[in-house]
């Protein structure tokens, strides 16, 4: 039974350490020495340790102690977890300005401006003020769940302090690393004899990546918060510089730098004063970013596909280096494509150490004539990748020598060839290039092409490692013994993997061609392709000018498809899936201009009752329709469903013609 007095004590130290935390992580103002903090934490500690029913999730004792995770599972974001455009000059600047004032139809705005982190984008979930979840941005709509990891991240609250917060608040913010931090982590590793890391960034990204929150809680991280995502119970004030004051007031790390301003060139001074002092601060930034402060300005403006109308980044120009070029070769990408890569003489630019420099293709290197031996000027274009601006010729050696590309790939000895009208160089064997092959794998079993259910990224990574999966085609060949005994998958893992294989071997014509991941053959490519071929065999045996009358295959196109089927690799690889049981139905032909909606363009948008849209489009396409994305004064018909999007108000802009569901499916009907 645990005294009451003991239970206050806890409360009481609970309270100290928590305080004492918002102070020293949050507020940069501790007021009270070390060893006395270390002193109320132990005792903490030991009434825990004594008397384990007291400890609650939100302790401070409780920032690291889980188990080490098997993976990271995915957050769906309620709220998309945008971009955000750039701006690189002034001129961006006035630009972004004036579009706005025009938009909303005022003289002047009122702009928030922050520091713009080189970190790891984060949102953070409350719910009555305990913190519950932490996720990745990953691509801006599924992110990774980190909330173990996040937990031991001094400057994020497992409680927000004070009152007013709503019952449910998303926080988004950046972690990142200190310039002091990342020196002290990299002389640690370096002292372990264990890798360094590049960058203050790529060393945040790792640390808050690991499986162990252990190892991250071991890391100097720390987190500023910029915004806000779902809030529910409650409201937030009606400007973004309040509403980051009140996160502030709730416990949450805020940039000191925020600074609220009037119009483009109070934007402007602002850039300026950051860039002036960019070195001067303990963390890394690789430009500033401009907000609408008014809330309800933010809602009229709206957003665009990827980013918010009203915000943008303005980036600070890249910073440039002198070095040598020691060597060029090339890396085989996973889409074939071959880099040649300037391999130079290390050298310190923005902050990280350089040792290569992408030169893109054979024509870069040419324009920008670079040679082996040459001294080049080197810099980090947006502060990230390393680029060759320039050689200095007067430096040149007479022993400088030139490159040339090479004619087979380095690492599968498949034909190298340059499409027409394209500036990379790629390797041919798809299927079968040791350098494709992570690729070919995910893509050949991704969602819209064989699906197959459960093989995601590290299990394939596994396969691969193993030797077990050269090709796509030894996913067939695989046994629940085999694949039991990889890490992390067990018998019915396995089972449920080998079952998804054999289920995906009955697909279609159209999932199987895209699922060969052949060069700029997309979805709509190959449906047109199945119909207008019918089989397998016969797109095979199809040469150039066969292709090119397929509507939309052009002689790029062609050429790829021509040069995938033609290579023997391709063609043993195709040889032992179909062996292996991968079957369908061949779609029945329909050459150009006989079907009855041939020449006349349809774009859908809302959504349907009776069918998916994607189903509509394959009626669509069946009957020989083209399916557009976007509408033009080009387009025959609008398929509009429920809840449509701005390609409505486009349509009646243009005066194109509506279709509604029931016209649709008379439509189909009489097709």
């Amino acid at each position: 039974m645990v005294s009451k007095d003991v239970a206050r004590r806890v409360a009481f130290l609970r309270e100290q350490v928590n305080e004492h935390n918002f102070r020293y992580y949050v507020l940069d103002e501790p007021t009270i020495p070390d060893a006395e903090y270390d002193r109320l934490l132990r005792e903490l500690e030991g009434l825990e340790a004594q008397y384990p029913e007291l400890v609650t999730p939100d302790s401070p004792t409780q920032r690291v102690g889980a188990e080490p995770l098997d993976a990271f599972s995915e957050i769906h974001h309620e709220v998309p977890m945008l971009s955000l455009g750039n701006a690189f000059d002034d001129g961006e600047v006035r630009d972004f300005d004036r579009r706005l004032r025009d938009r909303l139809g005022v003289d002047e705005l009122e702009y928030a401006c922050e520091t713009k982190l080189d970190g790891l984008a984060v949102s953070l979930r409350y719910e009555r003020g305990k913190l519950v979840r932490a996720a990745t941005r990953g691509d801006g709509t599924i992110g990774e769940d980190v909330t173990q990891n996040v937990r031991t991240i001094k400057s994020v609250p497992l409680s927000l302090r004070g009152r007013g917060f709503p019952q449910v608040l998303e926080v988004r913010g950046e972690v990142f690393m200190t310039r002091d931090g990342f020196r002290a982590l990299n002389e640690m590793q370096s002292k372990h004899g264990q890798k360094l890391f590049a960058n203050p960034r790529n060393a945040a990204a790792g640390s808050l990546r690991q499986l162990h929150p252990r190892i991250t809680a071991e890391r100097p991280l720390d987190m500023f918060c910029y915004g806000t995502g779902v809030v529910e119970g409650g409201e937030l004030p009606g400007r973004h510089s309040d509403i980051l004051a009140g996160l502030k007031d709730w416990g949450l790390k805020v940039s000191s730098e925020l600074v609220v301003v009037k119009g483009a060139e109070g934007c402007l001074a602002y850039y300026r004063r950051m860039a002036a002092v960019r070195h001067d601060l303990g963390y890394a930034i690789d430009g500033v970013v401009y907000k609408v402060n008014l809330i309800q300005q933010q809602q009229a403006l709206g957003y665009r596909t990827r980013a918010p109308r009203w915000a943008v980044a303005h980036k600070f120009p890249p910073e440039e280096e002198l070095t040598k070029v020691l060597a060029i070769d090339v890396q085989v990408g996973r889409t074939g494509a071959l880099t040649p890569v300037a391999r130079l003489e290390p050298v310190i630019v923005g902050g990280a150490t350089i040792t290569n420099a992408t030169l893109h293709n054979e024509d870069e290197i040419k324009r920008k004539d670079v040679m082996v031996g040459d001294t080049v000027i080197v810099r980090r274009a947006g502060d990230v990748i390393p680029e060759i601006v320039q050689v200095v010729k007067e430096r040149r050696p007479k022993s400088a020598r030139r490159y040339r590309m090479p004619k087979r790939c380095p690492i599968c000895n498949s034909e190298v060839v340059r499409v027409a009208g394209e500036a990379a160089s790629r390797c041919t064997g798809g299927l079968y290039c040791a350098a494709q092959r992570m690729r070919a794998i995910l893509h050949f079993a991704s969602r819209r092409a064989m699906d197959i259910e459960g093989l995601g990224d590290k299990l394939v990574e596994q396969l691969v490692e193993k030797g077990y999966v050269q090709t796509v085609a030894d996913l067939y060949g695989l046994q629940v013994e085999q694949l039991a005994g990889l890490p992390r998958m067990g018998a019915k893992s396995a089972a449920n993997l080998v079952h998804a294989l054999e289920k995906s071997k009955s697909t279609t014509l159209v999932r199987f061609l895209y699922a060969l991941g052949i060069r700029d053959v997309g979805e709509a490519t190959t449906e047109t392709l199945a119909k207008h071929f019918g089989s397998l065999k016969a797109l095979q045996e199809a040469d150039v000018e066969t292709l090119q009358q397929v509507p939309d295959v052009g002689p790029v196109v062609a050429g790829n498809i021509s040069v995938f089927f033609r290579q023997a690799h391709n063609r043993a690889v195709l040889k032992r899936l179909l062996d292996a049981g991968i079957r369908w139905e061949d779609p029945p032909r329909v050459a150009p201009g006989q079907g009855k909606l041939s020449g006349q363009t349809f774009v859908l948008t809302g959504t349907l009752k009776s069918m998916t849209r994607d189903e509509a489009k394959k009626r669509l396409q069946t009957l020989g329709a083209k399916i557009a994305s976007s509408v033009s004064k080009n387009t025959t018909y609008v398929v509009v469903g429920g809840d449509p999007g701005s390609k409505l108000a486009r349509a009646e802009q243009l005066g194109v013609p509506l279709l509604k569901e029931q016209a649709l499916l008379n439509l189909l009907k009489r097709g």
